[in-house]
């Protein structure tokens, strides 16, 4: 696979496998080089896409494939030769395009239940480096008008304040909100600071007439809700 692909045989090309194969028998980089489309001076798209994969690792350890989701993130003056801001996009816009098409479909959210209101948000969240608390916005029928993101913090906290929460929800006339926010660490444990802030949105909900069904705090592969645990308290 390091010979340039016009040296290979067409049947052994990533696009013509994977149209006799299906994708499922591709591997990573194989996938990654049809989504690059082109190699570099004196490298083949396979030998561009194997060079990035290993340098997303090595900065993201454990992350595999999602490593690449920190491509803006990585060290510009170490990225591998001939990505430029072009295969950049195209890169990240696929793994978003993957993250959204995982996530539930819209009218099959239960949200009365945590547990499928975590499966429809994870996906959004459970890779970021950084906080960011979202805010699923309800009609007054619950069904999901949006997800918003409206605030990003930093590796440790994200600062968030009820003016920002509702004025999207009034902006978009929701009846009520469900939060989300996430954290990086894995550990979807509420801090002291995800009760204040929790407490002073379900208060301020109240006086202007949009109720917060729950927070989900969001780590990897699990999740708590404020609600079930007895915490949605203002």
């Amino acid at each position: 696979m390091t010979a340039s692909l016009k040296r290979l045989p067409a049947a052994d090309r990533p696009r013509e496998r994977l149209l006799r194969l299906g994708p499922e028998q591709l591997s990573d980089v194989e996938l990654l080089a049809i989504l690059l489309g082109t190699g570099s001076k004196g490298q083949s798209v396979i030998e561009v896409a194997r060079d990035l994969l290993h340098h997303c690792e090595a900065q993201y350890p454990g992350g595999g494939l999602r490593a690449l989701l920190h491509l803006l993130d990585v060290d510009k003056k170490e990225l591998v030769k001939g990505l430029g801001p072009a295969k950049v996009c195209t890169i990240l816009a696929g793994l978003h395009l993957g993250l959204r098409a995982s996530a539930a479909p819209l009218k099959q959210v239960d949200l009365s239940n945590p547990r499928a209101v975590y499966e429809y948000i994870a996906p959004r969240m459970a890779h970021l480096t950084r906080e960011q608390f979202h805010v699923i916005l309800l009609s007054a029928k619950n069904h999901v008008i949006a997800v918003e993101c409206v605030s990003e913090g930093t590796l440790t906290a994200s600062l968030v304040h009820p003016r920002e929460v509702f004025k999207t929800a009034i902006r978009r006339s929701a009846h009520a909100v469900i939060l989300a926010h996430n954290h990086p660490s894995g550990d979807p444990t509420p801090s002291r600071e995800d009760r204040e802030i929790t407490r002073r949105l379900v208060q301020a909900g109240r006086l202007i007439g949009i109720e917060v069904l729950d927070h989900l705090v969001v780590g990897q592969g699990r999740y708590i809700s404020f609600r079930e645990r007895g915490l949605l308290t203002g």
